[in-house]
């Protein structure tokens, strides 16, 4: 049902002193627990489903995980999860209304009654992200380790490179790439411009998709810097039919001060879990 590549960088991890990230998806989840006085990465592991599975099955993953894990223990002195999914809508602070949160996502999300409807403010950028997150583990979640905090992928996503991005002024396209899904982020002159989450089959649906957004947005390919990063190297099929179409590509390297880069596998780690951290 799923292939693992796990990581246990220490085995001593007692001390409270530790933050804990989940990200959970239906293609896939993954943790990593952060030692925060030493800047650590104490353990990791990734798990991709081979089809895309349900909210039921993807917890009961997420509990055989942390059982098989129990060296982690339970004392953290953060825990956040990570809800990747595509039932999310950003709105203009200004136009924002909590009373009105399903009304955000009904033309482009299928939405149940029963669905808890959530948001998340983007810092600085007047942006609001509403979103469904994965119920059923946040309840798990909270009887293991009691009050956490929890954010849509897109959140920590944007946030993150808006930071990384805020010395250009060009068109920058970053895309996240995994096994199954692709997020788009396009920033332009320090303000986000779009971002997308799409699941692709096959390697023309990931540049039809790319293509199509920066079309609409009316982004021109050859100035365009097109950054990839994820499960993507040069020389991938991906690579090189999206090299064939935009003038400025390459794979991109995050930084992030919360640890040592030299400890990561950046194929065994989600990018959005590290920058939880």
């Amino acid at each position: 049902m799923t292939e693992k590549t796990t990581n246990i960088a220490k085995e001593d991890l007692e001390n409270t002193f530790k933050k804990l990230s989940i990200q959970v998806g239906l293609n896939g989840l993954s943790f990593c627990v952060l030692d925060t006085i030493s800047n650590i990465i104490l353990a990791s592991e990734k798990v991709t489903f081979k089809t895309t599975s349900t909210p039921y099955l993807v917890l009961k993953e997420l509990k055989s995980i942390l059982s098989e894990q129990a060296a982690i223990g339970n004392n953290f002195s953060e825990v956040v999860v990570i809800h990747k999914n595509g039932l999310f809508s950003l709105v203009p602070k200004t136009l924002f209304n909590k009373e009105e949160l399903p009304n955000y996502l009904k033309f482009n999300a299928k939405i149940m009654a029963n669905d808890q409807i959530v948001h998340d403010e983007i810092a600085h950028h007047d942006i609001m992200n509403v979103y469904v997150p994965f119920t059923n583990v946040n309840n798990y979640i909270f009887e293991l380790f009691g009050e956490f905090e929890f954010k849509h992928s897109g959140t920590i996503l944007i946030e993150t490179l808006l930071t990384q991005s805020r010395n250009s002024i060009d068109p920058i396209c970053y895309v996240q790439v995994s096994e199954k899904e692709m997020e788009i982020v396009v920033i332009t002159e320090k303000k986000l411009q779009l971002y997308n989450h799409f699941e692709y089959g096959t390697k023309e649906d990931f540049l039809y998709y790319l293509l199509f957004a920066l079309e609409q947005l009316q982004v021109d390919l050859e100035k365009v810097q097109l950054k990839l990063f994820g499960t993507i190297e040069e020389g991938d099929p991906i690579y090189e039919l999206c090299y064939r179409y935009v003038k400025h590509i390459s794979v991109f390297v995050p930084s992030n001060p919360s640890y040592a880069e030299e400890q990561t596998d950046p194929q065994a780690i989600d990018f959005t879990v590290l920058s939880s951290l």
